[in-house]
């Protein structure tokens, strides 16, 4: 198909729904980076995701959602940990927080390298939340960058060369953290993954101290 583009202003989210279903990729800007990102439903997106930025295949795809709601259809909130998750969402969602947790058995294995995880985020932007909203509520994604290089906080810093991989583009601008996200894994004892948007000190006045000892 030919190259679809539109701005934030512009866009139409019912095309770009149907498009994302036919299996076409879309480049758009969340509140974090630019991300990448193919329907779940298709294991062929999702490989046309990995070809298009040259990642290896062991490095999982995250999910990001359009309500909160939407978490329980690809993963598990165990109970141990659901308190201090919910803290978390309520604190930090929608925003810089990818929450990594135990994945249920429709999410491709393929995007997920094979594991037992899954990562999820609600990100804190208007276009972003209604792309995802169009393909569903789930959206796997990754920045937008051939990997090892320099990630997109604008739309001018996407490469030309990534741009031609992908059938649909969405101009936003800058984002507006332009940092990547914040990873804590919830799905056994809480672990910090990657620091970014969200630091470990705002995590812990949430949940406590990481290592284990409560904060009073």
């Amino acid at each position: 198909m030919n190259k679809v583009k539109y701005t934030s202003l512009n866009a139409n989210y019912d095309e770009i729904g149907r498009l994302l279903k036919d299996g076409n990729l879309i480049i758009y800007p969340t509140d974090t980076v630019y991300g990448v990102g193919g329907i779940i439903e298709s294991d062929e997106a999702i490989t046309k995701v990995y070809k298009a930025k040259e990642r290896s295949f062991k490095s999982p795809l995250i999910v990001l959602v359009s309500d909160v709601s939407k978490i329980e259809e690809i993963a598990y909130i165990e109970e141990k940990n659901r308190e201090k998750i919910e803290k978390l969402i309520k604190k930090f969602w929608p925003g810089g927080l990818t929450i990594i947790l135990n994945k249920k058995e429709n999410v491709p294995d393929i995007m997920v390298s094979g594991g037992k995880t899954v990562g999820v985020r609600m990100p804190d932007l208007d276009t972003s939340l209604k792309i995802i909203e169009a393909a569903g509520g789930l959206l796997p994604t990754t920045s937008a960058n051939i990997s090892g290089e320099a990630t997109p906080k604008s739309y001018e810093e996407l490469s030309e060369a990534f741009k031609e991989r992908v059938e649909i583009l969405v101009d936003g601008g800058k984002c507006p953290i332009g940092n990547a996200s914040t990873i804590i894994d919830m799905s056994d004892k809480p672990k910090i993954l990657r620091t970014g948007a969200i630091s470990i000190e705002e995590i812990e006045k949430i949940i406590g101290k990481l290592n284990g000892e409560e904060i009073n």
